[in-house]
């Protein structure tokens, strides 16, 4: 989740890039988000009452729930959508009612028949990323995809978001998960139906077999505009999707073993059904989730802690959260996993969030930087380990654009996308209001439009600088120990940067 903070400066009386200027606009920013959505969901209400023959429901409401206007907050607005209105909280229909997830690795007993077998297919040496797509398949995070996409799935997934079952059951699936191959690994495949699957660091040695393959053109513009809506190579996953093979090799998953990395962080990539057994182990009655691929500060605290009141409101006794932390590919900007995690703990230990009603873990999968396309997949992976309410802010899953740099999307489709995908019903958004630093009272709180000139906003740019330099944030911006592992990592990467290159 890309974080709000995205203004900083204070002071009276400045030109139109002042502070004041900035806060009004973001103000004024909130408040045509406010009109436009909702003009939006008066418009779906007519549009999408009823199921469409694909079986696309847009609106969060069934025969069996009752259905209400409530609040979605920003600041001192709200934004009316609608919403299911539970009459009790039911752990089963929050965890149980979820697809099932069906991992894709091979049983015990027949492990070491396959092994012996993989030996003699032929071989592909997966790249990093490949390997932590597998890991993504192997766990059942994209359930119920039971390996890389094959063309029919992939192309329904491109143009659609969406898989259609063999029992016309449409499921969310935005992003392609697909494995591209080289015109020699093409040639050296031939006309085998099955091919070994190798780990990238240790060249030779299998680490899946894929079963029943299908071989087609991979079609390389065409997907970086269906997927980011644009074709610019200077995009971090466009680039890598141009610099990839010209073929795309589909078919069914067999993984050998668990996915391992060795970094000290493997504890914390619990897989889906680990996730649920955890869950129910702490029984919990509600679970939500706030991703991020960045560090927490104390109004990223600010909002999971004002989440979880929200639930115990609405009648829930044990809320838990997951704070779930982005493991795979990021740009070279983004803070290291190894950091992030070790800043996440620190929060815990000074009890920002509450470590008894908190669970840190890595998602395995990629960033790709897709905006409201890559938010969908976040979140329904997330309900395939059992998570039905999801925390989602400005601009999740954005950048800025390589040309202009500017957001790539609107900051707040990402929201309105997720509340009328198809195949996500069952997942309910938790409000999201955006937090500030309040220059009066010495703290992150919650921003008010009707006193713009109290707060101030700090950037990621602001907070790098502070870092780097050495130089105390605020005090009440970030835990003390939190801050400390930061402004480590960024004085150490500075001690290592060329002067001219800073």
């Amino acid at each position: 989740m890309k974080s709000a903070f995205v203004y900083d400066g204070c002071g009276p009386k400045k030109p139109r890039n002042s502070d004041l200027w900035r806060s009004k606009k973001l103000d004024k920013s909130l408040n045509t988000s406010t009109k436009s959505y909702s003009v939006l969901v008066r418009r779906n209400m007519t549009r999408f009452i009823n199921p469409t023959p694909g079986g696309h429901v847009a609106l969060r409401a069934t025969a069996e729930h009752q259905t209400t206007s409530s609040t979605f907050e920003t600041g001192q607005d709200t934004i009316t959508r609608i919403d299911e209105v539970r009459k009790e909280p039911n752990v089963v229909e929050s965890q149980e009612e979820l697809l099932q997830v069906k991992e894709l690795y091979v049983p015990l007993e027949k492990k070491e028949e396959t092994i012996l077998e993989a030996e003699e297919l032929v071989k592909l040496t997966l790249s990093e990323l490949d390997l932590q797509w597998l890991h993504v398949l192997a766990d059942g995070w994209a359930a119920p995809l039971e390996g890389f996409m094959k063309e029919d799935e992939y192309l329904q997934s491109l143009h659609f978001s969406t898989l259609r079952l063999k029992d016309g059951t449409i499921v969310n699936q935005s992003i392609p998960i697909v494995l591209p191959i080289s015109n020699s690994d093409k040639e050296r495949i031939g006309t085998e139906r099955k091919v070994a699957l190798c780990h990238p660091d240790f060249p030779g040695k299998p680490v899946a077999v894929l079963r029943n393959i299908e071989i087609f053109h991979h079609h390389k513009e065409e997907r970086c505009a269906r997927t980011f809506g644009i074709t610019d190579p200077r995009h971090p996953y466009t680039s890598v999707i141009y610099e990839s093979g010209d073929w795309l090799v589909g078919g069914k998953l067999e993984v050998l073993e668990r996915i391992k990395y060795g970094d000290g962080l493997d504890s914390y990539r619990y897989s889906p059904r680990q996730l649920k057994e955890e869950f129910r182990r702490r029984e919990a009655d509600a679970v939500f989730v706030f991703q991020l691929r960045n560090p927490i500060h104390n109004g990223h605290a600010l909002l999971m802690n004002s989440c979880r009141e929200k639930l115990l409101q609405k009648g829930f006794k044990k809320p838990l959260l997951l704070v779930h932390q982005i493991g795979g590919k990021v740009k070279d900007d983004d803070v290291p996993l190894d950091i992030r995690i070790a800043q996440n703990e620190a929060i815990l230990e000074e009890g920002i969030l509450d470590p008894h009603n908190t669970i840190i873990g890595i998602f395995p999968s990629p960033m790709i930087y897709a905006g409201p396309k890559e938010v969908q997949w976040h979140a329904k992976a997330r309900m395939n380990a059992g998570c039905k309410f999801y925390i989602v802010g400005r601009d999740p899953a954005g950048m800025k654009h390589p040309g202009t740099n500017r957001d790539m999307y609107d900051p707040w489709h990402g929201k309105k996308v997720l509340m009328m995908a198809p195949g996500l019903e069952k997942l309910e958004i938790l409000p999201f209001q955006v937090a500030a630093y309040n220059l009066k009272s010495g703290g992150m709180e919650f921003f008010d439009s009707s006193r713009p000139e109290d707060f101030l906003f700090i950037s990621g740019t602001k907070m790098r600088k502070f870092a780097s330099t050495g130089e105390e944030p605020p005090a009440g911006f970030m835990g003390k120990k939190a801050w400390e592992i930061l402004a480590s990592y960024y004085q150490n990467k500075r001690e290592d940067t060329p002067p001219q290159s800073r």
